[in-house]
Protein backbone atom coordinates (compact mmCIF):
# COMPACT_ATOMS: atom_id res chain seq x y z
CA UNK A 1 0.00 0.00 0.00
CA UNK A 2 1.52 3.33 -1.28
CA UNK A 3 0.95 6.43 1.27
CA UNK A 4 1.81 9.82 -0.02
CA UNK A 5 2.81 10.82 3.66
CA UNK A 6 5.78 9.21 2.98
CA UNK A 7 7.26 12.04 0.96
CA UNK A 8 7.01 14.22 3.81
CA UNK A 9 8.62 11.80 6.38
CA UNK A 10 11.62 11.57 4.09
CA UNK A 11 12.06 15.50 4.25
CA UNK A 12 11.64 15.05 7.75
CA UNK A 13 14.50 12.35 8.05
CA UNK A 14 16.74 15.01 6.20
CA UNK A 15 15.62 17.68 7.64
CA UNK A 16 18.81 19.88 9.49
CA UNK A 17 15.58 21.13 12.16
CA UNK A 18 14.29 17.85 12.48
CA UNK A 19 12.66 17.41 16.23
CA UNK A 20 10.47 14.11 17.51
CA UNK A 21 7.36 14.28 15.26
CA UNK A 22 4.00 13.61 16.27
CA UNK A 23 1.89 11.54 13.66
CA UNK A 24 -1.72 12.61 14.38
CA UNK A 25 -4.46 10.48 12.80
CA UNK A 26 -7.48 8.75 13.52
CA UNK A 27 -7.72 5.50 14.63
CA UNK A 28 -6.95 2.78 12.31
CA UNK A 29 -5.75 5.06 9.31
CA UNK A 30 -2.63 3.55 8.81
CA UNK A 31 -0.56 4.66 11.76
CA UNK A 32 1.49 2.34 12.40
CA UNK A 33 1.48 0.43 9.53
CA UNK A 34 3.27 3.46 8.06
CA UNK A 35 5.74 4.19 10.92
CA UNK A 36 6.78 0.80 10.20
CA UNK A 37 7.10 0.41 6.58
CA UNK A 38 8.94 3.81 6.67
CA UNK A 39 11.59 2.41 9.74
CA UNK A 40 11.49 -0.56 7.28
CA UNK A 41 12.11 1.45 3.88
CA UNK A 42 14.45 4.37 5.30
CA UNK A 43 16.38 2.76 7.80
CA UNK A 44 19.21 0.30 9.16
CA UNK A 45 16.66 -0.55 12.03
CA UNK A 46 13.34 -0.17 13.91
CA UNK A 47 12.95 -0.29 17.48
CA UNK A 48 9.02 -0.17 17.58
CA UNK A 49 7.90 0.14 21.09
CA UNK A 50 3.80 0.20 21.75
CA UNK A 51 2.70 1.81 24.81
CA UNK A 52 -0.82 0.18 25.20
CA UNK A 53 -1.41 -1.63 28.19
CA UNK A 54 2.60 -1.28 28.71
CA UNK A 55 2.77 -1.26 32.72
CA UNK A 56 6.61 -1.41 32.18
CA UNK A 57 6.97 1.53 29.85
CA UNK A 58 4.37 3.15 32.48
CA UNK A 59 6.75 2.94 34.96
CA UNK A 60 10.10 3.60 32.94
CA UNK A 61 8.35 7.46 31.94
CA UNK A 62 7.19 8.46 35.60
CA UNK A 63 10.87 8.37 36.84
CA UNK A 64 13.01 11.04 35.44
CA UNK A 65 13.52 12.49 31.82
CA UNK A 66 17.36 11.30 32.12
CA UNK A 67 17.88 10.33 28.63
CA UNK A 68 20.60 7.88 28.73
CA UNK A 69 18.92 5.72 31.07
CA UNK A 70 15.23 5.96 29.10
CA UNK A 71 17.06 4.81 26.08
CA UNK A 72 18.42 1.86 28.48
CA UNK A 73 15.18 0.83 29.21
CA UNK A 74 13.74 1.41 25.74
CA UNK A 75 16.09 -1.09 24.38
CA UNK A 76 15.38 -3.85 26.48
CA UNK A 77 11.80 -3.28 26.21
CA UNK A 78 12.03 -3.78 22.09
CA UNK A 79 15.65 -6.02 23.10
CA UNK A 80 17.68 -3.98 20.28
CA UNK A 81 20.07 -1.52 20.03
CA UNK A 82 18.92 2.17 19.50
CA UNK A 83 21.72 3.61 17.22
CA UNK A 84 21.23 7.55 16.88
CA UNK A 85 21.09 8.84 13.26
CA UNK A 86 20.49 4.59 12.02
CA UNK A 87 17.69 3.62 14.13
CA UNK A 88 14.25 4.70 13.89
CA UNK A 89 12.25 5.18 17.17
CA UNK A 90 8.62 4.79 17.07
CA UNK A 91 6.15 4.98 20.20
CA UNK A 92 3.03 3.95 19.26
CA UNK A 93 -0.54 4.62 21.22
CA UNK A 94 1.76 7.12 23.06
CA UNK A 95 -1.25 8.75 24.88
CA UNK A 96 -1.32 5.69 26.86
CA UNK A 97 1.46 7.03 29.00
CA UNK A 98 1.12 10.82 28.48
CA UNK A 99 4.58 10.98 30.45
CA UNK A 100 6.07 9.45 26.89
CA UNK A 101 4.32 12.55 25.15
CA UNK A 102 6.50 14.48 27.64
CA UNK A 103 9.84 12.91 27.03
CA UNK A 104 9.72 14.25 23.34
CA UNK A 105 11.09 17.88 24.72
CA UNK A 106 14.04 16.15 26.81
CA UNK A 107 14.93 14.53 23.49
CA UNK A 108 14.83 17.70 21.50
CA UNK A 109 16.59 19.38 23.57
CA UNK A 110 19.40 16.79 24.96
CA UNK A 111 19.45 13.89 21.98
CA UNK A 112 18.36 15.24 19.24
CA UNK A 113 20.68 12.86 17.39
CA UNK A 114 17.77 10.45 17.74
CA UNK A 115 14.91 9.94 16.00
CA UNK A 116 11.50 9.45 16.76
CA UNK A 117 8.32 9.01 15.61
CA UNK A 118 4.89 9.23 18.11
CA UNK A 119 2.15 7.82 17.24
CA UNK A 120 -1.43 7.70 18.69
CA UNK A 121 -5.48 8.09 17.66
CA UNK A 122 -6.29 10.28 20.44
CA UNK A 123 -3.69 13.02 21.23
CA UNK A 124 -5.97 16.19 21.82
CA UNK A 125 -4.37 17.90 24.86
CA UNK A 126 -7.49 17.36 26.76
CA UNK A 127 -6.76 13.77 27.42
CA UNK A 128 -3.30 14.96 29.26
CA UNK A 129 -4.82 17.22 31.93
CA UNK A 130 -1.85 17.68 34.08
CA UNK A 131 0.94 16.40 31.88
CA UNK A 132 3.30 18.73 30.30
CA UNK A 133 2.79 18.98 26.27
CA UNK A 134 6.11 19.69 24.25
CA UNK A 135 4.87 23.01 22.39
CA UNK A 136 7.51 23.95 20.11
CA UNK A 137 9.51 20.77 20.81
CA UNK A 138 8.29 18.46 17.89
CA UNK A 139 7.37 18.45 14.31
CA UNK A 140 3.52 17.32 13.35
CA UNK A 141 1.94 15.90 10.73
CA UNK A 142 -1.39 14.65 9.99
CA UNK A 143 -2.57 11.27 8.60
CA UNK A 144 -5.82 10.93 6.60
CA UNK A 145 -7.66 7.74 5.00
CA UNK A 146 -6.54 6.87 1.40
CA UNK A 147 -7.21 9.53 -1.18
CA UNK A 148 -8.95 8.58 -4.19
CA UNK A 149 -5.04 8.61 -5.76
CA UNK A 150 -3.98 5.92 -3.12
CA UNK A 151 -7.35 3.94 -3.12
CA UNK A 152 -6.03 3.42 -6.84
CA UNK A 153 -3.04 2.49 -6.06
CA UNK A 154 -4.09 0.42 -3.44
CA UNK A 155 -5.86 -1.77 -5.92
CA UNK A 156 -3.25 -2.23 -8.33
CA UNK A 157 -4.10 0.82 -10.84
CA UNK A 158 -1.01 2.74 -9.95
CA UNK A 159 -0.59 4.11 -13.79
CA UNK A 160 -4.35 5.33 -13.34
CA UNK A 161 -3.34 7.09 -10.44
CA UNK A 162 -0.36 8.57 -12.28
CA UNK A 163 -2.34 10.23 -15.10
CA UNK A 164 -3.93 12.52 -12.45
CA UNK A 165 -1.13 13.38 -10.77
CA UNK A 166 0.21 14.21 -14.02
CA UNK A 167 -2.71 16.53 -14.78
CA UNK A 168 -2.77 14.74 -18.25
CA UNK A 169 -6.46 15.62 -19.28
CA UNK A 170 -6.10 14.18 -22.99
CA UNK A 171 -5.44 10.92 -21.19
CA UNK A 172 -7.89 11.68 -18.12
CA UNK A 173 -10.73 12.32 -20.65
CA UNK A 174 -9.72 8.63 -22.39
CA UNK A 175 -9.85 6.94 -19.37
CA UNK A 176 -13.19 8.57 -18.02
CA UNK A 177 -15.34 5.44 -17.78
CA UNK A 178 -12.87 3.76 -15.22
CA UNK A 179 -12.21 6.65 -13.44
CA UNK A 180 -15.95 6.73 -12.66
CA UNK A 181 -16.13 3.14 -12.14
CA UNK A 182 -13.27 3.22 -9.76
CA UNK A 183 -14.91 6.72 -7.80
CA UNK A 184 -18.18 5.45 -7.78
CA UNK A 185 -16.26 1.57 -5.64
CA UNK A 186 -14.45 4.76 -3.53
CA UNK A 187 -17.93 6.39 -2.92
CA UNK A 188 -18.66 2.56 -0.85
CA UNK A 189 -15.36 1.16 0.25
CA UNK A 190 -13.70 4.66 1.49
CA UNK A 191 -10.41 4.96 2.45
CA UNK A 192 -9.99 3.46 6.07
CA UNK A 193 -6.68 0.55 5.19
CA UNK A 194 -8.41 -2.56 5.72
CA UNK A 195 -11.58 -1.83 4.04
CA UNK A 196 -9.13 -1.16 0.95
CA UNK A 197 -7.47 -4.05 1.84
CA UNK A 198 -10.12 -6.48 2.18
CA UNK A 199 -12.13 -4.99 -1.38
CA UNK A 200 -8.57 -5.80 -3.07
CA UNK A 201 -8.52 -9.07 -2.21
CA UNK A 202 -12.30 -10.37 -1.63
CA UNK A 203 -14.23 -7.93 -4.21
CA UNK A 204 -16.72 -8.29 -1.82
CA UNK A 205 -18.91 -5.44 -0.95
CA UNK A 206 -20.52 -7.50 1.72
CA UNK A 207 -17.25 -8.36 3.73
CA UNK A 208 -15.95 -4.51 3.08
CA UNK A 209 -19.27 -3.48 5.16
CA UNK A 210 -18.14 -5.74 7.93
CA UNK A 211 -15.11 -4.65 8.35
CA UNK A 212 -16.15 -0.76 8.49
CA UNK A 213 -18.50 -1.85 11.20
CA UNK A 214 -16.54 -2.93 13.18
CA UNK A 215 -14.37 0.19 12.85
CA UNK A 216 -17.54 1.83 13.57
CA UNK A 217 -17.85 -0.24 16.89
CA UNK A 218 -14.22 0.46 17.98
CA UNK A 219 -14.78 4.36 17.63
CA UNK A 220 -17.46 3.92 19.49
CA UNK A 221 -15.72 1.70 22.39
CA UNK A 222 -13.42 4.56 22.01
CA UNK A 223 -15.69 6.81 23.33
CA UNK A 224 -16.42 5.30 26.44
CA UNK A 225 -12.67 4.54 27.43
CA UNK A 226 -11.81 8.45 26.72
CA UNK A 227 -14.48 10.70 26.72
CA UNK A 228 -15.65 12.53 29.91
CA UNK A 229 -18.62 10.73 31.12
CA UNK A 230 -21.24 13.74 31.23
CA UNK A 231 -20.02 13.94 27.47
CA UNK A 232 -20.16 10.54 26.16
CA UNK A 233 -23.79 10.69 25.12
CA UNK A 234 -23.60 13.81 23.02
CA UNK A 235 -20.34 12.80 21.36
CA UNK A 236 -22.31 9.67 20.31
CA UNK A 237 -25.41 12.24 19.33
CA UNK A 238 -23.10 14.07 17.35
CA UNK A 239 -21.13 11.52 15.72
CA UNK A 240 -24.51 9.04 14.73
CA UNK A 241 -26.47 12.28 13.51
CA UNK A 242 -24.10 13.17 10.94
CA UNK A 243 -25.62 11.31 8.06
CA UNK A 244 -28.56 13.41 9.04
CA UNK A 245 -27.39 16.02 9.17
CA UNK A 246 -25.61 16.22 6.33
CA UNK A 247 -29.26 14.91 4.37
CA UNK A 248 -30.36 18.12 4.91
CA UNK A 249 -31.08 20.96 1.76
CA UNK A 250 -29.28 23.48 4.03
CA UNK A 251 -26.30 21.16 5.94
CA UNK A 252 -24.94 23.88 8.56
CA UNK A 253 -24.93 22.65 11.70
CA UNK A 254 -27.93 22.65 13.99
CA UNK A 255 -28.46 21.19 17.35
CA UNK A 256 -32.39 20.85 16.82
CA UNK A 257 -31.94 18.23 14.63
CA UNK A 258 -30.21 16.00 17.20
CA UNK A 259 -32.59 17.02 19.47
CA UNK A 260 -35.39 19.36 19.55
CA UNK A 261 -34.90 22.56 21.83
CA UNK A 262 -31.22 21.99 22.40
CA UNK A 263 -28.81 24.46 21.52
CA UNK A 264 -24.75 25.11 20.47
CA UNK A 265 -23.77 25.42 23.46
CA UNK A 266 -24.67 21.59 24.45
CA UNK A 267 -22.66 20.30 21.73
CA UNK A 268 -19.56 22.73 22.18
CA UNK A 269 -17.29 19.73 23.99
CA UNK A 270 -18.83 17.13 21.80
CA UNK A 271 -18.03 18.47 18.35
CA UNK A 272 -14.30 19.58 19.78
CA UNK A 273 -13.64 16.13 20.99
CA UNK A 274 -14.68 14.90 17.78
CA UNK A 275 -12.35 16.99 15.39
CA UNK A 276 -9.61 16.40 18.42
CA UNK A 277 -9.73 12.52 17.90
CA UNK A 278 -9.89 13.30 13.69
CA UNK A 279 -12.90 11.82 13.37
CA UNK A 280 -14.54 14.97 12.06
CA UNK A 281 -13.89 17.92 9.95
CA UNK A 282 -15.52 21.02 10.93
CA UNK A 283 -15.99 23.55 8.31
CA UNK A 284 -16.72 26.99 8.96
CA UNK A 285 -18.64 29.53 7.26
CA UNK A 286 -16.63 32.39 5.77
CA UNK A 287 -18.68 36.43 5.18
CA UNK A 288 -16.11 37.21 2.95
CA UNK A 289 -13.06 35.60 1.45
CA UNK A 290 -10.59 37.63 3.30
CA UNK A 291 -7.23 36.29 4.34
CA UNK A 292 -6.68 35.00 6.88
CA UNK A 293 -9.86 32.94 6.03
CA UNK A 294 -10.13 32.32 9.70
CA UNK A 295 -10.58 36.36 10.82
CA UNK A 296 -13.80 36.26 8.35
CA UNK A 297 -15.96 32.69 10.22
CA UNK A 298 -19.12 33.79 11.32
CA UNK A 299 -20.10 31.46 13.53
CA UNK A 300 -21.90 28.91 11.35
CA UNK A 301 -20.11 25.43 10.24
CA UNK A 302 -20.72 21.90 8.66
CA UNK A 303 -19.39 18.75 9.73
CA UNK A 304 -18.26 15.78 7.68
CA UNK A 305 -17.37 12.37 8.57
CA UNK A 306 -13.50 12.03 8.09
CA UNK A 307 -14.13 9.08 5.33
CA UNK A 308 -16.87 8.69 2.96
CA UNK A 309 -16.87 5.09 3.19
CA UNK A 310 -17.97 5.20 7.03
CA UNK A 311 -20.22 7.83 5.96
CA UNK A 312 -21.49 5.45 3.15
CA UNK A 313 -21.89 2.57 5.94
CA UNK A 314 -23.28 4.72 8.27
CA UNK A 315 -25.99 5.99 5.88
CA UNK A 316 -27.15 2.25 4.89
CA UNK A 317 -26.21 2.66 1.40
CA UNK A 318 -26.42 -0.52 -0.18
CA UNK A 319 -24.31 -2.17 -2.92
CA UNK A 320 -26.54 -2.22 -5.35
CA UNK A 321 -26.62 1.40 -5.51
CA UNK A 322 -23.29 0.81 -6.93
CA UNK A 323 -25.04 -0.60 -9.63
CA UNK A 324 -27.36 2.38 -10.79
CA UNK A 325 -25.85 4.36 -12.92
CA UNK A 326 -24.48 7.27 -11.12
CA UNK A 327 -27.12 7.37 -8.47
CA UNK A 328 -24.20 6.89 -5.77
CA UNK A 329 -23.26 10.39 -6.55
CA UNK A 330 -26.80 12.09 -5.37
CA UNK A 331 -27.36 9.65 -2.40
CA UNK A 332 -28.75 12.04 0.33
CA UNK A 333 -28.65 15.29 -1.83
CA UNK A 334 -24.94 14.45 -3.14
CA UNK A 335 -23.56 14.49 0.55
CA UNK A 336 -21.47 11.61 0.00
CA UNK A 337 -19.97 13.61 -3.03
CA UNK A 338 -19.01 16.61 -0.94
CA UNK A 339 -17.75 14.49 1.82
CA UNK A 340 -15.56 13.20 -0.80
CA UNK A 341 -14.55 16.37 -1.83
CA UNK A 342 -13.88 17.67 1.38
CA UNK A 343 -11.64 14.87 2.33
CA UNK A 344 -9.71 15.36 -0.84
CA UNK A 345 -8.97 19.04 0.05
CA UNK A 346 -8.59 18.21 3.91
CA UNK A 347 -5.49 15.14 2.10
CA UNK A 348 -3.88 17.92 0.31
CA UNK A 349 -2.91 20.01 3.60
CA UNK A 350 -5.89 22.93 2.92
CA UNK A 351 -8.19 23.89 5.00
CA UNK A 352 -11.53 24.56 3.58
CA UNK A 353 -14.30 26.57 4.70
CA UNK A 354 -17.37 27.52 2.36
CA UNK A 355 -18.87 30.74 1.66
CA UNK A 356 -23.00 32.01 2.05
CA UNK A 357 -24.43 34.87 1.79
CA UNK A 358 -27.55 36.48 3.33
CA UNK A 359 -29.77 36.18 0.10
CA UNK A 360 -29.54 32.66 0.14
CA UNK A 361 -26.54 31.70 -2.12
CA UNK A 362 -23.87 29.73 -1.09
CA UNK A 363 -20.34 28.42 -2.79
CA UNK A 364 -19.60 24.73 -1.19
CA UNK A 365 -15.88 24.82 -0.37
CA UNK A 366 -13.58 28.39 0.03
CA UNK A 367 -10.00 27.79 0.16
CA UNK A 368 -6.45 29.04 -0.06
CA UNK A 369 -4.22 27.30 -2.76
CA UNK A 370 -0.68 29.12 -2.95
CA UNK A 371 -1.85 33.20 -2.72
CA UNK A 372 -5.64 32.81 -4.08
CA UNK A 373 -8.71 32.55 -2.03
CA UNK A 374 -10.32 30.00 -4.63
CA UNK A 375 -14.36 28.67 -4.22
CA UNK A 376 -15.42 25.45 -5.20
CA UNK A 377 -18.77 24.38 -6.28
CA UNK A 378 -19.38 20.76 -5.96
CA UNK A 379 -21.79 19.00 -8.75
CA UNK A 380 -22.78 15.53 -8.20
CA UNK A 381 -24.03 15.20 -11.82
CA UNK A 382 -23.45 16.47 -15.33
CA UNK A 383 -25.35 19.65 -14.05
CA UNK A 384 -23.60 22.55 -14.63
CA UNK A 385 -25.58 25.44 -13.41
CA UNK A 386 -23.76 27.56 -11.06
CA UNK A 387 -25.41 30.47 -10.01
CA UNK A 388 -24.17 30.76 -6.38
CA UNK A 389 -20.81 30.65 -8.09
CA UNK A 390 -21.29 33.11 -10.41
CA UNK A 391 -22.48 35.42 -8.08
CA UNK A 392 -19.92 35.10 -6.02
CA UNK A 393 -17.47 35.35 -8.94
CA UNK A 394 -19.02 38.62 -9.63
CA UNK A 395 -18.74 40.47 -6.15
CA UNK A 396 -14.93 38.86 -5.04
CA UNK A 397 -13.58 38.80 -8.58
CA UNK A 398 -11.19 35.27 -8.12
CA UNK A 399 -8.66 34.38 -9.99
CA UNK A 400 -10.50 31.33 -11.29
CA UNK A 401 -14.13 29.82 -9.90
CA UNK A 402 -13.94 25.95 -9.44
CA UNK A 403 -16.22 23.73 -10.46
CA UNK A 404 -15.57 19.96 -9.87
CA UNK A 405 -18.43 18.15 -11.89
CA UNK A 406 -18.66 14.52 -13.70
CA UNK A 407 -17.85 17.01 -16.98
CA UNK A 408 -14.75 16.98 -18.21
CA UNK A 409 -11.99 19.51 -17.60
CA UNK A 410 -12.04 22.62 -19.48
CA UNK A 411 -11.10 26.37 -18.21
CA UNK A 412 -12.94 29.04 -19.28
CA UNK A 413 -12.62 32.85 -18.79
CA UNK A 414 -14.07 32.86 -14.90
CA UNK A 415 -14.12 29.38 -14.38
CA UNK A 416 -12.30 25.94 -14.48
CA UNK A 417 -14.18 22.81 -14.69
CA UNK A 418 -12.83 20.01 -12.78
CA UNK A 419 -13.83 16.25 -13.14
CA UNK A 420 -14.79 15.11 -9.79
CA UNK A 421 -12.32 12.28 -9.72
CA UNK A 422 -9.42 14.57 -10.67
CA UNK A 423 -9.79 16.87 -7.95
CA UNK A 424 -6.96 15.49 -5.73
CA UNK A 425 -4.77 15.60 -8.48
CA UNK A 426 -5.65 19.35 -9.61
CA UNK A 427 -5.47 20.25 -5.89
CA UNK A 428 -1.92 18.41 -5.34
Amino acid sequence: MKRLLTDRLVEWKSSKHRKPLILHGARQVGKTWLMKDFGERFYSDTAYIDFNNNARMKSLFEGDFDIPRLIEGLQAECRKKITPGETLLIFDEVQEVPLALTSLKYFYENAPEYHIIAGGSLLGVSLHSGTSFPVGKVDFLDLYPLNFTEFLCGIGEGQLADILKNRDWSLITAFKSKYIDYLRKYYFVGGMPESVTIYTEERDYKAVRTVQNAILLAYDQDFSKHVPKDTIAKVRSVWNNIPRLLARENKRFSPGVIQKGSRLKDYENAIQWLSDAGLIYQVECVSKPGIPLKNYTDGAFKIYAHDVGLLSCMAEIDARTLLEGNSIFTEFKGSLTEQYVCSELKQCGITPYYWSSEHTAEVDFVFKKDRDILPLEVKAEENLKAKSLKLYSEKYNPVTAVRTSMSDYRKDDWLTNVPLYAIGGWLG
